[in-house]
C-alpha cells in the first residue's frame, strides 16, 4: 500500500508521562484512507490530525453508520516498540463492518496502517511505567443523503493517544452495578460488533451506576435479565471454587482480544474455564457462600480489571475482602510482560513496529 505523507508545520509539545490519563491527549497525525463504491479504497495518506469536514446530511450523523476499534502500542525496555495481536483487531472489524453493511477493511491493510502511523508517531510511544499509545481506528459512512440505505462512501481513519491507566483505581479493585432494567444487547443485533450505537446505549447505565458510587455496569441478558453477559467497557470472568466462569460468545458479547488472551493463558496453567451462561443470582449466591474467590473484568483499556463488590438490587456482595486477588494480579502482570516485553512471548502475539 502506497501512503503519502503530509508533514506538518510545527510539532505539538508532548505531555508530562507521569500525568496522562486516558484519551486526553492527541498525537501529531492521522492516518485516512477512503472508499467509494465504484472506485474501493483509495488515497491512503498520513496527515496532520486536525477537523474532518462533513456535510450536515452525512449518513452517520442521522444513521449512525459506523465502527472502531481500540489496541496499543507498547515500549519495550530496550527502547522498541510492539503492538500486541493487531490482526485480531482487523479481523473484527471486518465482522463489525458486515453486520453494519460497511466496506470490508483488508486485515493486512490495518495492520499496515497501523504500523505506518505508529512508526511516525514513535516519540510519542511513552516509557514510563503502565503508559503506552492507545490507537483508535474508526470506520465511518461519508454519503451525503438522507435515507436509511447502505452509504456508498465511507472513511477510514486512525488516531492515536498516550495513555495511562484506563481507571483512576488502576489495578485495585472497582465497585460495579448489576443493571437489571436497562438492556445492552439481545441476539440478532450488534451487540457483538464495536460500533458507536452499543456504547452510546450504554451511558445511561453508567451514569446510574456512578450515581450509587459504582465505577462502571455488570449487563445482563436482554431476555431474561438474568445472566451475566459483560460490563459497560470489558468482558468479565469469575473464579468460583478455583474454576473460571466468562459468558460465552453468541452474538450478545464482544469477541475481545484480551478476553480470548487471558483464557488461552488460563486454560495453559490448568485451570478449567467455562464459557457458559452464569445467572445473577448463581453469582450473588457463590458470593454470599465465600464460592466466589476472584472477579475481573478484561479488555485493551484496562487489561485485567479486578472487581471488589457488586451491587445488585438490594443486596451486594464483597469479593475477596474487596482486595486484588492472587490470579488477577497474576495474569495482569504476566500479560503486561509480555505486552511490554518484559515476559517471553511463547504464543507469537507481539508485532514489532521498530
Amino acid at each position: 500500500m502506497e501512503i503519502r505523507f503530509e508533514k506538518r508545520e510545527q510539532l505539538k509539545e508532548k505531555p508530562d508521562q507521569t500525568q496522562l490519563g486516558f484519551g486526553k491527549y492527541m498525537t501529531d497525525y492521522m492516518f485516512v484512507m477512503d472508499w467509494e463504491q465504484d472506485r474501493g479504497w483509495y488515497d491512503a495518506r498520513i496527515i496532520p490530525h486536525g477537523p474532518i469536514e462533513l456535510m450536515p446530511a452525512c449518513v452517520t450523523l442521522h444513521y449512525a453508520q459506523e465502527t472502531f476499534e481500540g489496541l496499543k502500542a507498547y515500549r519495550r525496555g530496550d527502547g522498541s516498540i510492539q503492538l500486541f495481536r493487531p490482526e485480531m483487531n482487523a479481523r473484527r472489524m471486518i465482522d463489525s463492518n458486515k453486520r453494519l453493511c460497511m466496506p470490508e477493511f483488508p486485515e493486512e491493510m490495518f495492520v499496515e496502517a497501523v504500523k505506518a502511523l505508529v512508526e511516525v508517531e514513535k516519540d510519542w510511544v511513552p516509557a514510563e511505567p503502565e503508559t503506552s499509545l492507545y490507537i483508535r481506528p474508526f470506520m465511518f459512512a461519508t454519503e451525503s443523503a438522507l435515507g436509511v440505505h447502505m452509504a456508498s462512501a465511507f472513511k477510514f481513519m486512525v488516531i492515536c493517544s498516550p495513555v495511562g491507566a484506563y481507571y483512576a483505581e488502576g489495578i485495585n479493585p472497582v465497585k460495579i452495578l448489576v443493571e437489571d432494567e436497562l438492556v445492552r444487547a439481545v441476539k440478532g443485533g450488534t451487540g457483538y460488533t464495536k460500533c458507536g450505537g452499543n456504547y452510546a446505549a450504554s451511558i445511561l447505565g453508567q451514569v446510574k451506576a456512578e450515581s450509587q458510587g459504582c465505577t462502571q455496569v455488570l449487563w445482563l441478558d436482554g431476555v431474561e435479565r438474568r445472566y451475566v453477559e459483560e460490563v459497560g467497557t470489558m468482558n468479565i470472568m469469575f473464579k468460583i471454587e478455583g474454576e473460571i466462569y466468562t459468558a460465552p460468545i453468541e452474538g450478545t458479547v464482544l469477541p475481545g482480544v484480551t478476553r480470548d488472551s487471558i483464557i488461552r493463558i488460563l486454560k495453559d496453567w490448568g485451570y478449567k474455564v467455562h464459557e457458559t451462561r452464569l445467572s445473577v443470582d448463581d453469582l450473588m449466591k457463590a458470593g454470599h457462600e465465600g464460592r466466589l474467590e476472584e472477579a475481573f473484568g478484561t479488555g485493551t483499556a484496562a487489561v485485567v480489571s479486578p472487581v471488589g463488590e457488586f451491587v445488585y438490587r438490594e443486596d451486594s456482595v464483597v469479593v475477596n475482602e474487596f482486595r486484588t486477588g492472587e490470579l488477577t494480579r497474576k495474569l495482569y502482570d504476566y500479560l503486561t510482560g509480555i505486552q511490554w516485553g518484559k515476559e517471553e512471548d511463547p504464543y507469537g502475539w507481539t508485532v514489532k513496529v521498530c
